[in-house]
């Protein structure tokens, strides 16, 4: 029997601000040793191991064997500024991850003078007051000072999963073993899965009984995402053909012609110009930006698959509270023996308010339950605990839904016995007829039709201080129903209009009465479906709830244990689910969605843990916002998959055709390099920064199957980096032809590269968009890179140094008109690509 231990300190109070501060300076934060963040170093360590870099040294050491001083120097120049760019945006991605880190730092509610406030976990100290509750992750070593009905599992530390009874302290406690029944002892990183509590922090960080057994908690590498897997075949393979086919053009060169070190050069070319050395890099960026792009609407991403997901969801299960809901209750109206009660005409000391302390004497004496609060709040300030001492509550059970408190009278030998519950819950504990049930169930049905949470209520009487084990032992009376109003946030019809649009289906689970989910599905604009109660689920075979659960928009009267069913029903029916959850027992269900969702602010410690998903603030718009960014992230990162792939078709085509042609090499590894610092930060930075597309919503879900380059997209790519090889090699040829000699030949045929380059970025800015909708829209880092791009390549062609370090000739007006022209044919070849659709 668990009892509630008063503290000597009443009210409680806990730390100041200023002693908190103190003493976390002194004891450093609450927190265990974490794995170590990519400095610097380690970033320049595995940018170097990249092939690019190699290939560029190589070229370089071969330009320093054959005298080439200059174009050694520019070669190596080139390699630093390359590990520059990709240092600056991995040390970019590190930031992002940091701070997404410290957002997902667990927290703890403390009271700090006076007041109870969530602050982070690390910034816990010794003495603090930690106000502990069911589905709580323990975030320090403390004692219990005050308990209700507390159950810890402390398997981390014990390996025995039963969870252990827990009770206030009576005087000085001191620690004992984990996994001791009915101590007062709470470790850090247990877990709290029955009842409430307030305890005062023993021990932080490594002082901790975690820490100082070494088992640090850390994150389970997770497994390569699809993406992950895609893009990893993709390199290898094209990295191995690249590898086979340099060294062919080696020997052919070297055997053939006797030409070693030009065969060697143009080795090292034709890898730069095949390897699509970007292709991690851009997903690395994409994911993490992605992941900090969805924090700032609120959510934050625990699993980088999500964001592959997201954009395939088609089945968006809710709950209702806090969710579809402000969960800010108020008293709106009640039942009593057939008489329904308004609470806007009922006045003090009415009917309706007897019902209301009643509830007030079932509930907690400092509630956070919005509905708990919401009886409080309508009975202030006469409370009716007054002269009451709590001495036993019976929490909420599977089994019966139902809470009941028993209080204690100090001149009365007989105590108060209240509950509330589950209307069919209280009729079980009152043992009511079945007439008096049916009229009964008649009032629920009145007030959950003007979308009300009903509760029942009951009260009795019992001779203590010896209590029963069970409430059912009570003698209760059924005295009446309350109802609560828990108003539709704003925002909720908009995001459900925009779900339909999009093709995802919207379904509230949810543990209210049929009615009363019905009236809320309406309000917020849910397409028309059919209703199943948790009653009728547990009768049905799983063949026949797959079979069902298609057509259900309201799941109502639902137990958390029954989401997993749904969750599985939906999956197996071939449904892409999205699950929200708050409590334990929804961990399984948001575990085996395709995205979990957990509720940041009300959700419990295991939800979070085992989501993929955490809303920051609790809501259902900032789901629907998070499907949209999803969409977009999937968008931009394969456009700038298909502009690598696409790029480096003519960059290969331009190493490799003159040199087997029999003529002189037209890009060397140098050309490659400046290209290539033109590719990393579009391929990048600029196609994650472009903007949704404007039907984004309005498509159906993708196919989870689809792959990041599907057949049409392949050709597609393949057939835009043709176009532009032909039409740079139709320039290279009419410099020849018309006579001009070879450098100026090659500064032409760069120019109408980098020419067919830019207009390549464009034309997969948006392959759906109407043309002008594509070049134009609003993308201020792809008109920087352009800006700068073309100043660069003036520069080379303008200055005297530029030239000599290209091997360019002066470009004479025929041959810049050419340049231009093949820039053009490229880009008139790319609009008619776009009429190609996936």
């Amino acid at each position: 029997m668990s009892k509630v231990m008063k503290s000597t300190r009443s009210p409680l109070t806990g730390l100041s601000e200023g002693q908190a501060a103190k003493t976390l300076r002194v004891d450093g934060p609450n927190a265990l040793p974490q794995p170590d963040s990519r400095g610097f170093w380690r970033i320049c360590g595995e940018v170097v191991r990249e092939p690019m870099f190699a290939l560029l040294l190589a070229g370089g050491g071969i330009y320093l064997a054959v005298g080439e001083i200059t174009d050694a120097l520019v070669l190596i120049a080139f390699a630093a500024l390359s590990v520059s760019i990709a240092v600056v945006q991995e040390l970019r991605s590190e930031k992002v991850l940091e701070a997404l880190r410290d957002l997902s730092s667990p927290t703890a509610l403390v009271i700090r003078d006076g007041v109870r406030r969530r602050i982070p976990a690390r910034e816990l100290v010794c003495g603090d007051l930690v106000v502990v509750s069911e589905g709580d992750r323990v975030p320090a070593d403390a004692v219990l000072i005050e308990a209700v009905d507390i159950q810890a599992d402390e398997s981390l530390l014990t390996g025995e999963s039963v969870p252990v009874g827990k009770i206030a302290a009576a005087g000085g406690a001191l620690f004992v073993r984990p996994g001791d029944a009915q101590s007062a002892s709470l470790y850090a990183s247990s877990l709290v899965v029955r009842g409430q509590g307030v305890a005062r922090v023993a021990a932080t960080g490594p002082s901790t009984e975690v820490g100082r057994i070494g088992r640090a908690l850390q994150a389970i590498a997770p497994e390569p995402t699809a993406l992950t897997r895609q893009v990893r075949l993709i390199v290898r393979w094209v990295g191995l053909f690249a590898v086979i086919v340099c060294a062919a053009i080696v020997l052919v060169l070297g055997l053939g012609r006797g030409a070693w070190l030009q065969g060697l050069l143009a080795g090292v070319a034709l890898g730069m110009a095949m390897i699509p050395e970007e292709f991690p890099l851009v997903l690395t960026v994409f994911m993490v930006m992605g992941a900090w792009r969805i924090s700032r609407a609120g959510v934050l991403t625990r699993k980088a698959s999500a964001i592959e997901t997201l954009g395939s969801a088609t089945v968006l299960c809710t709950d209702k509270t806090g969710t579809l809901t402000v969960n800010r209750m108020t008293v709106t109206g009640g039942w009593i023996a057939g008489c329904v009660l308004d609470r806007r005409a009922d006045q003090a000391g009415g009917e309706l308010d007897a019902l209301i302390r009643l509830g007030v004497l079932a509930s907690a004496e400092n509630p956070f339950d919005p509905m708990e609060r919401a009886f409080h709040d309508s009975v202030l300030p006469n409370a009716p605990t007054a002269g009451l001492s709590a001495q036993r509550l019976y929490g909420l059970r599977p089994e019966l839904l139902a809470v009941t408190q028993v209080w204690s009278r100090a001149d009365d030998a007989d105590w108060v016995v209240a509950a509330k519950g589950a209307p069919e819950a209280i009729a079980e504990l009152c043992g009511m007829e079945a007439s008096d049930r049916a009229a009964m169930l008649d009032g629920v049905q009145v007030l959950a039709a003007g979308g009300m949470r009903v509760l029942g209520l009951a009260e009795g009487r019992v001779r203590g201080p010896d209590l029963p084990d069970t409430p059912h032992h009570f003698d209760l009376g059924f005295v009446g129903l309350l109802g609560l109003a828990d108003p539709l946030r704003g925002d909720v019809p908009e995001a459900v209009r925009a779900c339909r649009a999009a093709g995802v289906r919207v379904v509230m689970v949810t543990g209210d009465y049929p009615a009363t989910a019905r009236s809320i599905a309406d309000q917020a604009g849910f397409a028309a479906g059919d209703l199943l109660t948790g009653p009728e689920l547990a009768l049905m075979s799983d063949a026949d709830l797959t079979a069902r659960a298609p057509t259900v928009t309201v799941f109502a009267r639902i137990l958390p244990e029954q989401k997993l069913r749904i969750v599985r029903a939906l999956r197996a029916a071939g449904e892409v689910v999205a699950m929200t959850g708050d409590g334990v027992n929804d961990a399984p269900a948001l575990k085996a969605a395709d995205i979990g969702v957990a509720m940041g602010q009300r959700g419990s410690d295991v939800a979070r843990e085992a989501a993929a998903l955490v809303l920051l603030e609790d809501g259902f718009a900032p789901i629907v916002e998070t499907i949209r960014l999803g969409r977009r992230i999937y968008d931009n990162l394969r456009n700038a998959m298909s502009f690598v792939l696409a790029v480096h078709v003519p960059l290969a085509g331009l190493a490799l055709i003159p040199v087997l042609a029999g003529g002189s090499m037209l890009l060397a590894p140098v050309h490659i390099a400046f290209l290539e610092m033109m590719i990393d930060p579009v391929c990048s930075i600029v196609f994650e920064a472009e903007i949704a597309e404007s039907d984004l919503m309005r498509r159906r879900p993708r196919d989870p199957k689809e792959r990041l380059f599907n057949r049409a997209r392949l050709l597609r790519s393949l057939a835009q980096g043709a176009v532009g090889l032909i039409a740079v090699l139709a320039v290279y040829g009419f410099e020849l032809w018309r006579g001009a000699p070879g450098d100026q030949a090659r500064a032409c045929a760069f120019t109408a590269l980098v020419l067919s380059d830019l207009a390549l970025i464009l034309a997969n800015r948006s392959p759906g968009a109407r043309l002008g909708h594509a070049i134009f829209r609003r993308n201020s880092w792809l008109w920087a890179v352009l800006a700068l791009t073309l100043s660069l390549l003036v520069c080379v062609l303008a200055l005297p140094a530029g030239r000599d370090l290209f091997k360019f000739g002066v470009l004479d007006p025929v041959g810049l008109a050419a340049a231009v022209a093949g820039g053009l044919a490229a880009a008139t070849g790319f609009v008619v690509l776009r009429l190609v659709r996936d």
